[in-house]
């Protein structure tokens, strides 16, 4: 029995308005998980000060000593350096290390070069002040009283919600065709086949206790993923293969970064492996759009920036492995100015900005240098000025921007202004799947998929895609203090950093707030590698939570 247009159409405005609503539960349980899974910030242990009895707590992992304000341990004395030393936790116990001070550190009276075993009760000198490690206990240290514990939310359940919510954009896409068919059925299986064959061997075969992370990949994945078979079913294999690739990478990752000394031994080969691949994109590729950004090898296309993106992270948070020195910092610059000078040969220049906005992240974090930081904004600032002078069709591309609508029809404004048009049509809820009008303009599910989200779902479910990136940025931020290794803070930060950066240069681009730079809206816009690259950035996201590793110990 045929359903009437009109009940259909209620229908399926009734599915639009709820997925948005499921979105916003999932997110909102998922984040709430994440900060239930926290360490609360109480000593272990504490350092006292010898001459004044003073009692200074150790709370992270790893925790600076110095007189800088920056450090986590502030000490006011003069003799001692800005940055002094690191006493950091390891399986192994508590080792201390000096970070290239004036006075260098002591341990029971023998000087420390390199990370030296600390015991409770055994002295640590830095300048003129000796710290006695001792026990919490020993010092009758009060623990606070902690407040009753909260479950957090069941993955398994999390997950169930997650395959609502493509059930009803599977519908959805399965009305998108002026005929209705089933064909979306292909990718709403691979979707199901992929998503629990990682949460099966997350969950039970390695006995992880959280999935928050992997739930709210697959969530964005399978927005974007049912969004692209309003165009055709076809369109989405590409996707598909780029989620397959990227759950295995993500996997290969977060293995590999379980050890920060293997990260150590093979940063100098990830760094090489990253030049060589600007290298043959520089050979091979050729021009498409102004760009050559892409080698095409036989029926596959692959865009080399994408993976290096990886590399870059992995190389610039591993140049240290001590807090607050500058030792090898100058390689990463290199390497960086070594990228950066092939993404403009490659005339990338919006994944120029992503690298180079990371860069300053990951170089605050390593040096705390504001004059480090101004040097390289001020090299970038010359350097675009010498851009836009000696290159002046670069200028061309921008000529348009907060102009749009006075080039309605010509190359400066032609999308921007479809996007802001058609964007408006779509109201809270959409139009629906493949009804829209940007899927026909060019770029419009890759570089302005933000405009065909929120004409075809809605501007509830497109803000609320955003919110999401932003809110995995915001979470690596939090758990930097917490993490088991500078490694994994600052690589969690310089992640989440590119991925909010990324987001913002693709929403702020499509609609005419920031210049359009052609770049992908994470998890979201078509294509495949950049499908894997955002699955290797949310590995370091996942190594940055402290019960990724535990449970694995606990398990072993």
């Amino acid at each position: 029995m045929n359903l009437p247009a009109e009940i259909i159409s209620v229908l399926l405005y009734a599915l639009r308005v709820a997925v948005p609503l499921l979105c916003i539960s999932i997110a909102h349980r998922c984040f709430r998980s994440l900060k239930l899974g926290k360490r609360k910030e109480e000593p272990v242990v504490v350092l006292e000060d010898a001459s004044s009895r003073t009692v200074l707590p150790v709370l992270y992992w790893e925790n600076s000593i110095g007189r800088s304000r920056s450090c986590d341990i502030v000490l006011h004395d003069p003799t001692v350096s800005r940055a002094h030393a690191v006493l950091m936790r390891r399986e192994s116990g508590w080792l201390v290390t000096d970070t290239n001070s004036r006075a260098g550190t002591l341990v029971n009276g023998k000087k420390v070069k390199q990370d030296a075993p600390v015991f409770p009760g055994d002295t640590i000198t830095v300048g003129s002040t000796a710290l006695t490690l001792k026990r919490t206990a020993d010092v009758g240290v009060a623990q606070p009283q902690s407040p009753p514990r909260r479950r957090a939310a069941s993955p398994f359940h999390l997950m169930q919600l997650v395959v609502l919510v493509q059930f009803l954009l599977f519908v959805q896409a399965c009305f998108a065709p002026a005929k209705p068919s089933l064909e979306p059925l292909v990718p709403f299986a691979a979707l199901l086949v992929l998503e629990w064959g990682l949460y099966f061997y997350s969950m039970k075969i390695l006995g992880r206790v959280s999935f928050e992370l992997e739930t709210l990949a697959f969530l964005l994945c399978s927005v974007g993923i049912m969004l692209l078979c309003g165009e055709g079913v076809k369109t989405t294999y590409t996707q598909l293969l780029g989620v397959a690739i990227g759950t295995v990478l993500y996997c290969f990752l977060i293995w590999f970064l379980g050890s920060p000394a293997r990260v150590m031994r093979w940063r100098v080969a990830a760094g090489v492996l990253a030049m060589l691949l600007f290298a043959a994109n520089l050979l091979l590729a050729k021009e498409h759009n102004g760009a050559r950004n892409w080698i095409t090898l036989g029926p596959f296309s692959l865009q080399p920036s994408e993976l290096i993106k990886i590399a870059f992270i992995l190389v610039g948070a591993s140049t240290l492995d001590r807090l607050q020195t500058y030792k090898n910092l100058t390689g990463f610059i290199a390497f960086s100015a070594i990228c950066m000078g092939a993404l403009f040969l490659m005339r990338d220049f919006g994944t120029a900005c992503v690298f180079f906005v990371t860069f300053l992240i990951i170089a605050f974090m390593r040096s705390g240098s504001l004059r480090t930081i101004s040097l390289a904004c001020s090299v970038a600032v010359l350097g675009a000025f010498l851009i836009l002078k000696f290159k002046p069709y670069v200028a061309e591309r921008f000529a348009a921007w907060r102009h749009v609508w006075s080039h309605v029809n010509d190359a400066g404004g032609y999308q921007q202004v479809r996007v802001l048009s058609y964007a408006a049509t779509g109201g809270l809820f959409g139009v629906g799947l493949g009804k829209g009008c940007l899927k026909d303009v060019f770029a419009g599910d890759s570089d302005l998929v933000f405009g065909m989200l929120c004409e075809e779902q809605g501007l509830i479910l497109a803000l609320t895609v955003v919110l999401i990136l932003a809110a995995l940025a915001s979470s690596a931020r939090a758990n930097a203090t917490r993490s088991r290794s500078t490694l994994y803070s600052i690589s969690a930060c310089a992640a989440g950093g590119m991925l909010l950066f990324q987001t913002c240069l693709n929403v702020f681009g499509a609609t005419d707030v920031l210049p359009l730079t052609g770049v992908t809206l994470p998890f979201i816009s078509l294509g495949g590698s950049s499908m894997v690259s955002v699955w290797g950035l949310l590995a370091f996201l996942k190594a940055n939570d402290e019960r990724t590793y535990a449970a694995r110990r606990r398990r072993s």
